[in-house]
């Protein structure tokens, strides 16, 4: 396993941002494009039932990615501050404690998920003709679970220590074993939701494997450490612990966002739309995890440089890796708001003909819905850059703000005011509020320096 020796605090930050940057997008992007290519699977392999029943398990996903998410950038964070500080014993054990629990927390509910199915996929939401889908698809799901965490702390780690291909092969291996394996097990196999399943938790079995296996035999500075079980030390781990989660709460918050979009959007389509609007909401969902993994790839290939040089007080080299990241950010929003604008025939055209009354709905909503991506990554990125300077508060009320405060009532008021449009255009009304609110609370800060270095 080859590593990237990276110099965090004396390489020029444009230079790390981008050594980190492209394989952290490419690795990501592969993952969403394993949730493409499933959906285009199944809808062809399984039908319209087959697609259902997977949205209904989709809200665990984002739950335990999320929590993933949570602990891997809070330890991540807190482990890049230890090691600025020459602190390396206190970033393994971090790092070491982040693994362990997420494998508890993970491995519990999903053994009553698996020994209790059919509750459970009532406790989804599964109607009586899906529940046997939705149970057959649990059972060989929820193993993979455990495994999503796994990748998600793994790879906040990886890159931390040095080592973004590896990060970014961990992805490219667990989206090239989904997409071949439910090819053979839905299609020449024929079997169906199982194959499905089974051949998504073998992709993440193996991107998690990669993970461990380097913490364990070949990280540089970040391989795992003993533990002690002392109460002592098991009192110090839950601080530590409690402690990380605050610093990636707002992660946690943000797979919330993307659950709650889900959810209150297809009450909003129905209600508008009918059954068309929500197929057609149903295709933009599986183009929303493309927009977010861009900008949480901007927001944790800036993390460990931000939280590194924030560590060792460089704040210079803190601003001038924000304000990369920010463009980034800007870009990368335009260039794929151009393409749903541009281009929404063939990116509708990948899942149903065109001609269909759904496809229709959804090229006509794509360029209104399409306005709200270049807040959706710049919003994210500002969120990233707080949890890497430890500022846990303005993190979580700007998670907050974007995923509740004003995305639900931008979807209740926004189509009451201007009809169906106000439906595609309440995603981009709440990120635009949030990054406004971004905007004063800069402007605050700004003027508040200002004033310290006057009376100074």
């Amino acid at each position: 396993m080859k590593r990237d020796a990276i110099d965090l605090g004396t390489v020029k930050v444009f230079t790390l941002f981008k050594k980190y940057f492209i394989p952290t997008l490419f690795g990501m992007l592969s993952m969403s494009a394993v949730t493409a290519i499933d959906g285009i699977f199944v809808g062809h392999g399984i039908g319209s039932d087959g697609i259902a029943a997977i949205n209904i398990c989709i809200p665990l996903l984002m739950l335990f990615t999320g929590v993933g998410l949570m602990v891997g950038a809070g330890s991540s964070v807190v482990a890049s501050i230890q090691l600025s500080r020459g602190k390396s014993k206190a970033a393994r054990i971090n790092v070491t404690q982040a693994i362990l629990f997420v494998t508890v927390v993970a491995l519990i509910p999903s053994v009553l998920m698996m020994a209790y199915p059919s509750a459970t996929a009532r406790l989804l939401g599964a109607s009586e003709h899906l529940a046997p889908l939705v149970r057959e698809y649990l059972l060989w799901f929820v193993p993979s679970l455990m495994f999503q965490m796994w990748c998600s702390v793994c790879l906040f780690i990886i890159r931390l220590d040095g080592a973004p291909r590896l990060a970014m092969m961990c992805n490219v291996a667990a989206a090239l074993i989904s997409v071949l394996l439910g090819w053979l097990f839905i299609f020449p196999l024929g079997w169906g939701l199982m194959g499905a399943a089974f051949a998504a938790t073998i992709g993440l079995f193996a991107g998690g494997l990669i993970g461990l296996v380097y913490l364990f035999r070949f990280a540089r500075k970040l391989r795992f450490y003993p533990v002690k079980w002392s109460v002592k030390s098991m009192r110090l781990s839950f601080r530590n612990l409690g402690y990380q989660c605050r610093i990636g709460s707002s992660a946690l918050l943000t797979e919330a966002t993307l659950a709650t979009l889900m959810f209150v959007g297809n009450q909003v389509f129905m209600k508008y739309l009918g059954d068309n609007g929500v197929g057609a909401f149903g295709i933009v969902c599986y183009y929303i995890p493309f927009v977010f993994m861009v900008g949480n790839a901007i927001a944790q290939s800036a993390q460990p440089i931000i939280s590194y040089n924030f560590g060792l007080g460089y704040r210079s080299r803190v601003v001038a890796t924000e304000r990369i990241a920010l463009l980034t950010s800007v870009v990368s929003g335009g260039i794929i708001m151009a393409a749903f604008t541009l281009f929404p025939h063939i990116l509708v055209g990948l899942f149903i003909s065109p001609d269909n009354p759904a496809a229709r709905i959804a090229i006509a909503g794509y360029p209104y819905f399409s306005a709200a991506f270049i807040f959706f990554i710049l919003n994210l990125t500002v969120i990233g850059y707080y949890q890497s300077v430890e500022r846990v508060k303005p993190a979580t009320f700007l998670a907050l703000l974007r995923g509740f405060i004003f995305l639900i009532p931008s979807f209740i008021l926004l189509p009451q005011a201007i009809g169906t449009k106000g439906i595609w255009l309440a995603l981009c009304l709440s990120e635009m509020l949030t990054t406004l609110v971004i905007v004063v609370i800069y402007s605050r800060a700004t003027r508040k320096v200002c004033l310290q270095q006057r009376t100074e």
